[in-house]
């Protein structure tokens, strides 16, 4: 039987001269893969880090934006890790910074918080931690405080109108009827002292 030109080593040599070009394409597909995860990676820390120097987000506000993005899962997470890793996200900080001013600014109880923490998607035990430091003394000052100023703006009402609104008022604020009911007690007794009697009916 007549034997090929160039033998086995010919044939063999053609094979890998034949795979050569599919092996070089798989690599270069691999390559731009790589360049596109290191290049998702570097647009996860740009946008990480403009978002949080802007205002708090938890970590998974900082997911959906990227999501929206259309960045890849898969290359955000690690990043989010790394970031999380090195304290540029953290939620337990967030959590107790927005306990904080939510309620000595905004006048906010317990409830409130609660709601907009979880609103964030930040771990229950986190934000339970963060509501700790907010005592039941703490939020029935505030409450009373909120309760003393607000009913100076109803004066041209009558008790129970005034009452109503009041109310209304600090159930919104997200406090418990039992801090409202203190607090109210406490803005009427204030009110009647100064010989306020509501003419207004609504």
């Amino acid at each position: 039987m007549a034997e090929l030109p160039g033998g086995a080593g010919w044939n063999n040599t053609w094979g890998s001269e034949s795979r050569a070009p599919a092996a070089s394409a798989v690599a270069a597909e691999d390559d731009e893969q790589d360049d596109e995860a290191i290049r998702q990676a570097r647009k996860t820390n740009g946008l990480a880090i403009r978002q949080l120097a802007r205002r708090g987000m938890s970590r998974w506000e900082l997911e959906q934006l990227l999501n929206k993005r259309e960045i890849d899962p898969e290359v955000y997470g690690p990043e989010l890790d790394r970031l999380e890793t090195l304290g540029v996200i953290d939620d337990a900080s967030l959590a107790a910074t927005l306990a904080f001013t939510q309620h000595s600014r905004k006048g906010l109880g317990r409830t409130a918080i609660q709601q907009d923490l979880a609103r964030r998607h930040i771990d229950p035990e986190l934000i339970e931690a963060a509501l700790a430091d907010i005592g039941e003394d703490d939020e029935l000052d505030r409450a009373t405080e909120l309760a003393v100023k607000r009913i100076g703006q109803l004066s041209s009402y009558d008790d129970e109108t005034a009452r109503r609104r009041l109310h209304g008022f600090l159930a919104r604020k997200g406090y418990s009827s039992s801090v409202i009911r203190q607090a109210m007690d406490a803005a009427f007794a204030g009110r009647r002292s100064r010989g306020g009697s509501g003419v207004r009916f609504q």
